[in-house]
């Protein structure tokens, strides 16, 4: 066996379990299931090829490590896919391309002894490139319209975490002070990269400590930092101008760390997601007045000149949706859901 010491089954398993918390809380049961299960599947499967081809000589930590990243970008384009308006029959094709792009991807890569930063930016690109492909494949086969792919295309659930990180640090600002200052913590293992939003679970053989409570601000605005860093300068840049400034400056800084991840470690990187996702207020039911207030608010910004270069490549509901709640009004051929991503992400993209 390539690594013998990785127990495959049993970290597939935790990846699911802690998974289980940060599903989007929007999402309903059967959405929630589909989450879980495809990162289980993904990670099992990936697991087992490592741990017993006879033709890979990689350890237990970097099969853990490759497993990892697996299970991550299953988590991240499941809820891409479920969000995206795609019928559930073609789900399971686009995430087994993805799964097995960065299995290929994360072999070669480690095979190379390329640095960990180098791998999981050519995994990044490769799983943004197989997703757009793989939509783009639909459209070809007539399977979606265009419209659906171009909003297929936008949806990022790790763009989608960071905002709600952000929000969580603002709410906490006038909580504690703000200190730069980042405590040591010891990670659970060494030779994973936590850069990745989604946590790690526990090394082979090592047992998982009691952490104390994550409530420091610190912690928060360090891991919103580490977040950051995997993502489009340009929307990090956008979130960072809601927060107040010492707030901004703090997680600039945070971000010039080069071992961020390991100072805040593993499990306090999980707990701290869980800890930000749990605290922050429970999404009310969706409304059309708010959603127009939301996009009027938005509009009143620009000149309709100006407006209309914003949206000269949007389609044409999201155009009707946009103009008509200016007037007051809602485009009401357009699901109150995808209308309220929809308003989300023009409001935080320009």
């Amino acid at each position: 066996m390539a690594a013998e010491d990785f127990n495959y089954q049993e970290f597939a398993q935790n990846l699911a379990a802690q998974a289980q918390d940060l599903v989007p809380a929007d999402f309903d049961e059967n959405q929630k299931a589909y989450v879980i299960n495809t990162l289980g599947n993904f990670a099992l499967m990936a697991g087992e090829a490592l741990a017993t081809d006879p033709n890979l000589n990689f350890n237990a930590d970097q099969c853990i490590t490759i497993t990892q990243i697996i299970a991550e970008w299953s988590f991240h384009k499941s809820c891409d896919v479920i969000r995206s308006g795609i019928p559930q029959q073609y789900w399971d094709g686009i995430l087994q391309k993805i799964a097995y792009t960065i299995f290929e991807i994360a072999k070669q890569a480690f095979s190379q002894n390329l640095p960990n930063d180098k791998i999981l930016e050519l995994v990044e690109h490769h799983v943004k490139k197989t997703y757009l492909d793989a939509i783009k494949e639909l459209k070809d086969n007539n399977a979606i319209d265009e419209k659906l792919m171009e909003f297929a295309s936008t949806q990022s659930n790790m763009d989608r975490m960071a905002q709600e990180m952000q929000q969580q640090a603002q709410a906490q600002a006038q909580a504690d002070g703000a200190s730069t200052d980042i405590p040591p913590a010891q990670p659970i293992a060494p030779t994973q990269d936590m850069s990745q939003p989604m946590p790690s679970a526990p090394g082979q053989n090592v047992s998982m400590p009691e952490m104390p409570k994550v409530d420091s601000k610190v912690m928060k605005l360090a891991t919103v930092a580490m977040l950051f860093k995997k993502m489009n300068q340009d929307k990090v840049q956008a979130i960072l101008n809601t927060l107040n400034p010492d707030d901004a400056q703090a997680v600039i800084k945070y971000m010039q760390v080069p071992d961020l991840k390991d100072r805040i470690g593993a499990e306090n990187a999980m707990r701290c997601l869980v800890e930000i996702k749990t605290s922050l207020p429970k999404s009310t039911d969706l409304d059309s007045t708010k959603i127009v207030k939301k996009l009027r608010k938005f509009t009143s910004k620009y000149s309709q000149k100006d407006l209309d270069k914003l949206l000269i490549n949007e389609r044409a509901g999201v155009k009707r949706l946009v103009f008509m709640a200016a007037d007051g009004e809602y485009f009401d051929k357009m699901p109150l859901k995808i209308a309220s991503i929809v308003a989300t992400h023009l409001c935080n993209s320009v």
